[in-house]
């Protein structure tokens, strides 16, 4: 479903690249993990991808077509995207319904194209809630909407961007278990980025482990799980993240 071949990304003409040469293939209805510490361009990799960042070098396909560097309404009825912070994606002074809305719109589709209510349902809120403002809600509640958001269109792929991370920890479990019954249900495709071995490990069925732009080594979960992994960063990070587990 995805395909990059040597992403190379340069913020500003003649500087140091901050992703280079990155490639990935990621099979349709699959979840796949970046991973990484933070500043090691993971998310820059899911903007490019998304349409957000058209500055980069190297080719990127949707279902074995080449996509275009300014990409068209097509792309965004088969690629949505779930942002880190659940408040920052919502406008603080549209009601939840008219931001679910906001997608058929930009489509130029009938606003009761798709039910409001029936995809609110799916991820698990009473429609009643669609009347309300971002900020009447918890932090739980609004990453939902965020996804709701995200499928309005009925999308192929989800690009995931630490979906999770702004959450508490009693809520985060939650929500990763929408996503992967979404995922199921709908027949989706994920490329799931995050700093969290234990999400990747969750969720996902590859995983691709970047260090300063460059992605260093690529395993299946299992091998994740067993410690099976064999660049020295990986490793390192492999044991930070059990470290930190245990404290």
């Amino acid at each position: 479903m995805i395909r990059i071949d040597n992403l190379t990304i340069r913020f500003g003409h003649g500087q140091r690249p901050v992703v280079r040469d990155v490639n990935l293939a990621i099979d349709s209805g699959t979840a796949f993990g970046l991973v990484g510490e933070s500043g090691c361009g993971k998310s820059t990799v899911l903007r490019a991808l998304s349409g957000l960042n058209a500055n980069y070098d190297g080719r990127i396909a949707l279902n074995g077509e080449a996509l275009d560097r300014q990409r068209g309404r097509p792309f965004y009825r088969r690629v949505q995207m779930v942002f880190q912070d659940p408040y920052g994606s919502l406008h603080p002074r549209k009601t939840i319904r008219s931001q679910l809305q906001e997608p058929l719109r930009n489509q130029g589709l009938d606003r009761n194209a798709i039910d409001v209510n029936t995809v609110l349902r799916s991820v698990g809120l009473d429609p009643g809630l669609s009347y309300r403002f971002p900020h009447q809600l918890s932090g739980g509640q609004r990453q939902r909407v965020a996804i709701a958001r995200a499928l309005m269109l009925n999308p192929d792929v989800l690009l995931l961007d630490e979906p999770t991370s702004a959450l508490d920890v009693s809520v985060q479990a939650e929500i990763l278990n929408l996503l992967q019954d979404l995922r199921k249900e709908r027949g989706l495709t994920y490329l799931l980025v995050s700093h969290d071995l234990a999400v990747v490990s969750h969720m996902c069925s590859r995983v691709a482990i970047m260090e300063a732009g460059e992605i260093v080594e690529e395993v299946d979960i299992e091998a994740l799980r067993r410690g099976a992994v064999e660049h020295p960063y990986s490793q390192r990070l492999l044991r930070a993240s059990r470290m930190y587990g245990r404290g």
